[in-house]
This record gives structure tokens, C-alpha cells and sequence, in this order.
């Protein structure tokens, strides 16, 4: 889903746009709590006490990432085309931006996680534990590879960060391919199509099969269902633009689901309609409420980076050393929920920060124009 005035800006971006925040916030908690109901061993033993939320948990909850899938599809088309036109200036440097966003907060949250692990074996051992990390392991992670290159993923989010630069590195080729074709001319609907286009194939053929779930085409629908919001949400358009734009977006994802329902889909579509609706809506930058939201909303992708190895310590010293029992258990899962949090709010403030002013300084001497991804 910059230099230090760049990091202010999009502080006040964030602020802007809370309803954006409020989706993200309330999504990384769900996910958290999927992983915490998903591995255990903390789980296995409240599941007596809450069986059905802990199913829930561990199931249904993972479809939150599609709240995040579509949010990045809505930022990217707000950053690199939010006017729908094909083409884009310096696509290498749009890659190596992003990478460069994601890269080293990810490497830092992956090598705590690869400490964690071990510390965590101490005490317990559990099939949610990886083996001793590899070198190679290492590297393909660095370089987003993981997936691809049929490596463990470190820690429990991991496949989503390499996810999230594929589909944007296929972004910036739909849109200089477009660019290449259109020539001149730049037509406002060749992009619309495109992603349409792409919309169909992935929820039509690669989102039907798993074998695709380490590649970019398979969550394209979701993503595009994002780029086409952002689009159809401009208020510079007529209204009978809107409906078309909203038209390629839900069409193919109904025929979709009647083809195969998948609430994961379904969800997809519904996030993509609050933000046609709310997405560009701006909200006050005061009050607690909004506070707390933006806050959550901010640390979002450090919480989703460390909750994992934090969760993996906690398991392993509540079931070390807190008595067996479903209710003492079920504190040492919030107790996860909420250091999750603190440690979340702790890597951006002190880890992702000043990792974003070190990589951006340097890529601003480096001569690589810098703008909001």
C-alpha cells in the first residue's frame, strides 16, 4: 500500500484521507489476530474457551488482506496516474522508488524475525517456527524473492510485501507499454481498459488457481478494482464517466462470482466501493477518535512487519511459564494483540522513519526525483 518534509507531507496526507486510515487500522488488527488464532500454541489452548471466534480467526480473518490489496491499487493510480492517462516518466526510477520504500524496513522486520525465532526455540518448539535461516534465504528475501524462488518465508507477512512490488512493478509496465502505444494521442480510456482487462484474467484464470499465489496476476483483480476506484472517484468527472468506470470495475467481479464465488472477491469489490465513495473524503486532523485512527492507520505496515516475531516470544513465554489454562492463555493472546502494537508503534517511530530519511536523502543526491508512492 520522500526527505523529511516528504515523511511530514505524507503525514498530512494520512490525515486527510482518514477513512483510508480507518480501513487500514482495522484491517492489521484482523490480521494480527489471524495469525495469533492461526499459529499457536496459545491458540490450541483457548480454542475450548471461544471455539467459534478462534475459528473465525483463523479462517474468514485472513480476507482482510484484500482491504490492503485495494488500497494500494487506489494509491498507486492516485501516484502514478491519477488522471487515467497512459505513459509514465522514468519507470525505472518509479521501481527502484518503491523498493526502495519497501525494502528496508522489510530486511530490518525480517532480521528480527530470524533472532526471534531461534530465542523463541528456547523455550518451545512448534510447527509455526522456521527452520535456522539460510544465506540464501536471506537474499531472496532482500530481493523480494522468496516467494518466487520457493524459499520459507521468514516471518508471517513476508509474502505480502513481495506481492505488493510486483503488482506494482506490473503497474508501472501497464502504464509505459500504454504510454508507448498511445503515443501522442494519450487517450483518458486506454488505462481504464487495460486494467479491466487485467481485472478479468487474473479473477477469471490466475485467481482460480493457487499455483499462482506467489505472482503479481493473481490479486491483480483486487488491485486494479483500487486503480479503477481512484479513477472513477475523480470529481472532475461527469457523472456518466463514474458510472462507466464503476460499471468495468463491478461487472467482471460479479460474473466472477457467479463463475466461482470467493468472498475474498466479494470483499475486494465492497472496500473498492467505500473508497469510490469515501476514499478522497477528508477528515478533521484533531479529535482523539481520529487521533488513535491515524496513528494506527500510520503504523500499519510496521505492525504487519514485527507482529509476527513478537507473537512467536509471547507464545513461547506464556506457554513456558503461565499455567496451561484456556482463560491464562487467552491473556497471552492479548497480551500478543497489544505488544504487537507497542512494538509496531516502536519500528516506525525508531526503525522505518529514519531507515525513509537515510534511503531518501541518499536518492536524493543520487539524482532520483522523489515523490509519494
Amino acid at each position: 500500500m520522500k526527505a523529511v518534509a516528504g515523511i511530514d507531507a505524507d503525514k498530512v496526507l494520512r490525515a486527510q484521507f482518514g477513512w483510508i486510515n480507518l480501513l487500514k487500522a482495522g484491517a492489521a488488527q484482523l490480521i494480527v489476530l489471524h495469525h495469533l488464532a492461526f499459529y499457536g500454541p496459545m491458540s490450541d489452548y483457548v480454542q475450548p474457551l471461544w471455539p467459534d471466534l478462534l475459528d473465525w480467526l483463523g479462517g474468514s480473518a485472513r480476507i482482510a488482506v484484500q482491504v490492503f490489496l485495494v488500497i494500494g491499487g487506489f494509491l498507486v493510480a492516485k501516484s502514478l496516474a491519477p488522471a487515467a492517462l497512459p505513459g509514465i516518466d522514468s519507470p525505472l526510477q518509479a521501481i527502484w522508488r518503491r523498493y526502495a520504500k519497501l525494502a528496508p524496513p522489510f530486511l530490518a522486520a525480517t532480521l528480527l524475525a530470524a533472532v526471534a525465532t531461534p530465542v523463541a526455540g528456547i523455550w518451545m518448539m512448534h510447527d509455526s517456527m522456521s527452520a535456522a535461516v539460510t544465506l540464501g534465504q536471506l537474499s531472496a528475501h532482500a530481493l523480494l524473492l522468496h516467494g518466487v524462488l520457493g524459499y520459507e518465508s521468514l516471518s508471517a507477512g513476508a509474502w505480502y510485501v513481495a506481492i505488493d512490488f510486483q503488482l506494482y512493478l506490473l503497474t508501472v509496465l501497464l502504464l509505459w507499454l500504454g504510454g508507448r502505444l498511445a503515443g501522442q494521442r494519450r487517450p483518458g480510456w486506454l488505462m481504464p481498459l487495460t486494467v479491466t482487462v487485467g481485472i478479468i484474467l487474473s479473477l477469471l484464470y490466475f485467481n482460480l488457481d493457487a499455483g499462482w499465489d506467489n505472482w503479481a496476476p493473481y490479486f491483480f483483480g483486487s488491485y486494479g478494482l483500487g486503480m479503477l476506484a481512484w479513477w472513477a472517484s475523480d470529481p472532475k468527472r461527469q457523472p456518466g464517466a463514474m458510472t462507466v468506470l464503476m460499471a468495468l470495475a463491478a461487472v467482471p467481479v460479479l460474473l466472477a462470482l457467479a463463475i466461482d464465488y470467493r468472498s475474498r472477491i466479494a470483499l475486494a469489490l465492497i472496500v473498492a466501493c467505500a473508497l469510490f465513495l469515501f476514499g478522497r473524503a477528508r477528515t478533521p486532523s484533531r479529535g482523539r477518535a481520529w487521533n488513535v485512527i491515524n496513528a494506527l492507520g500510520r503504523i500499519s505496515y510496521a505492525v504487519f512487519l514485527v507482529h509476527f516475531p513478537v507473537s512467536l516470544l509471547v507464545n513461547a513465554l506464556f506457554t513456558s511459564y503461565v499455567p496451561l489454562e484456556p482463560e491464562w492463555q487467552a491473556l497471552g493472546m492479548l497480551t500478543a494483540w497489544g505488544a504487537s502494537l507497542a512494538a509496531g508503534a516502536a519500528f516506525y517511530r525508531w526503525v522505518e522513519v529514519p531507515l525513509g530519511r537515510v534511503v531518501q536523502a541518499w536518492m536524493a543526491k543520487a539524482g532520483v526525483r522523489t515523490v509519494s508512492a
